[in-house]
């Protein structure tokens, strides 16, 4: 009996490509001197009035987390630092991720970065980009003479 198999001429590709991405979306932990990136999954969402961020950073507390906005580039960076480390060699398993984190988004010229608010409730971080007034959906009425 025999065996079909398909050849993908770009998987090689596909890989070297993943790794890649991998090593730029780590960052230097200074502690360790080993890479290490927390990894921070984000929702995105708008609508007329607003862009609402939310992002998943579990066990964190409000002083851990910093959001910066600078020449229209808004970044969520922290850390979620090991509890117990002075018993970290007891541990037979460490699945968690801990380690620096930071994300960025580039603002567009609509958002009026002087109302962003920021709240932090159950482990999800929400940001909204509050729109200008002059960047909202209006309706014009048509005249007719």
């Amino acid at each position: 009996m025999s065996r079909v198999i398909t050849y993908d001429p770009f998987r090689n590709f596909r890989s070297i490509q993943g790794e890649i991405n991998r090593l730029f979306e780590q960052d230097l932990n200074n502690s360790t001197d080993q890479m290490a990136q927390l990894p921070v999954n984000v929702d995105i969402r708008e609508d007329e009035n607003q862009i609402i961020i939310k992002a998943d950073v579990p066990g964190m507390e409000q002083k851990d987390i910093n959001i910066n906005i600078d020449n229209n580039l808004l970044t969520i960076s922290g850390e979620r630092k090991f509890a117990d480390a002075q018993n970290q060699d007891k541990y037979h398993r460490v699945e968690r991720a801990y380690g620096r984190f930071s994300r960025s988004f580039q603002l567009n010229s609509s958002t009026d970065v002087k109302k962003i608010t920021a709240a932090y409730n159950s482990g999800v971080l929400e940001v909204a980009l509050p729109k200008l007034e002059e960047a909202k959906p209006r309706s014009i009425q048509v005249q007719v003479n």
